[in-house]
């Protein structure tokens, strides 16, 4: 079987742990590479196609040229290497499956001069308070609450222009067009009729059904005082703008005929805007309408927008895995621009009395969350633990540590490569089940 000791060169400080899993990999590919050769049926054909094998990893490939064992439920002490039943208790023997995943993590030892040399750096678990910020990109964004989107109450004309382009500021009330609108000159006809005087009196209701019938074609209040006056028709009435704004979106033209259904003209109020930002779903928990936010501009370098959190909207983007988030924020001198991107900070409060650890410390790898505890005296060894909430530099421990334990936090792939292989190796030479307090460890020699 294998040598129980694992012999790696220490590597300088600095260099990425990837090229040392490389390595491992490579190690144990050579050390099974002849076995792979044995992998055949009694005709001498290949037990499984070659692009099968050249899809697993080299660990995964060895489980499968294993003989396989069999133990017994009740005394897995009693290994066998055929089907049969416990000398002890008579039961049935079981095959056993060996998972690289399964079990704990043995200690790894490690000499001063190579600790040194891989800059291994630790930290004690503490327990204390972490705010709750978020962290993100953001764009700003028209306040859609704010825009006016200006039609013709009738089919007609486009006359005149007040406007000449696209990106003009306008006020409320200033003259967008002039507009001849065949059924609005009409409606005129009818209110200097309802004006004349009748042998039986001025009928009031009439009058004011006219009046009416003008305001909804959005003849201006003082337009229709003039036609009152002057008893005479108007050709043409202006458009006017509804709000303060800026003029995004311009599609009439002189000459143009326009319907009931032609947007002649969009207008958006920027003393207030929105950013629209995305946020992970691990972190949809902090957020909620009303919470303080803050961005930066790059364009803006050295300033500060304070804001709030306005809604969140009611699903999460389904490849991405992100929630968007509006926040809102007063714009004087209209300085934040629709799409500029902002650098955002949602501020959620604080939450205390947590256990945490720094962020770095902790290994990733999609099935498991670890990080590799010092026990003293270069011994060191992974521990598997769940995590909770996450700040920019430190994450919250649930279980798998207590406070005061000592982590590593530099250096510690290495260790975790490491103690796997060494946990690969012992599983496919041990025959029985082993607690963690009776495993060797692995050495690392300078």
């Amino acid at each position: 079987m294998f040598d129980s000791a694992i012999c790696l060169r220490p590597v300088a400080h600095g260099r990425h742990p990837a090229l040392l899993l490389t390595l491992t990999f490579l190690l144990i590919s050579a050390i099974l590479l002849p076995a792979c050769g044995n992998g055949s049926t009694a005709d001498g054909r290949p037990s499984e196609p070659l692009a099968t094998a050249m899809q697993d990893t080299p660990m995964e490939h060895a489980l499968k040229h294993l003989d396989p064992k069999y133990v017994c439920p009740m005394h897995p002490q009693i290994v066998r290497d055929a089907p049969g039943t416990c000398p002890i208790c008579g039961m049935d023997l079981v095959q056993k499956t060996l998972d690289p995943a399964q079990g704990a993590y043995p200690e790894v030892r490690l000499s001063s001069a190579v600790v040194h040399n891989l800059g291994v750096r630790t930290a004690l678990v503490e327990r204390g308070t972490l705010w709750r910020s978020i962290r993100t990109l953001g764009r700003v964004d028209y306040d859609e609450t704010r825009l006016a989107h200006v039609h013709p109450r009738a089919a007609g004309f486009v006359e005149a222009l007040g406007l000449r382009a696209e990106g003009e500021p306008v006020k409320a009330g200033q003259e967008l067009a002039q507009l001849y609108a065949p059924s609005i000159l009409s409606a005129q006809v009818d209110f200097l009729l309802a004006l004349d005087p009748q042998p039986t009196g001025v009928s009031q209701v009439r009058l004011d059904k006219a009046r009416n019938i003008l305001r909804l074609l959005e003849v201006p209040e003082n337009i229709i005082r003039e036609i009152e006056q002057r008893r005479e028709t108007r050709l043409t009435v202006p458009v006017l703008a509804p709000i303060d704004g800026v003029v995004t979106d311009m599609m009439a033209r002189e000459g143009m005929y326009v319907t009931e259904s032609s947007a002649m003209f969009t207008i958006a109020d920027l003393s207030r805007v929105w950013v629209l930002v995305d946020v992970f779903e691990h972190q949809i928990d902090w957020l909620g309408p009303g919470l303080a936010a803050e961005i930066r501009l790059p364009a803006r370098p050295g300033r500060i927008w304070e804001g709030k959190v306005d809604y969140l909207y009611p699903a999460l983007d389904p490849k991405a895995r992100t929630l968007r988030v509006r926040l809102v924020f007063d714009n004087p001198g209209m300085v934040l621009k629709p799409n500029m991107f902002a650098n955002v900070v949602i501020h959620g409060g604080a939450k205390r009395g947590v256990l945490k650890i720094p962020t770095e410390a902790l290994i990733l790898t999609g099935a498991r969350e670890s990080v590799i505890k010092a026990h003293g005296d270069g011994r060191f060894q992974p521990v598997d633990v769940e995590t909770g909430m996450r700040s920019d530099a430190e994450v919250e421990i649930l279980s798998g540590l207590d406070e005061g334990d000592e982590i590593v936090v530099s250096g510690q792939f290495l260790i975790d490569s490491e103690s796997s292989l060494r946990a690969s190796f012992r599983r496919l030479e041990e025959g029985t089940a082993q607690s963690p307090a009776t495993t060797g460890g692995a050495h690392v020699h300078h």
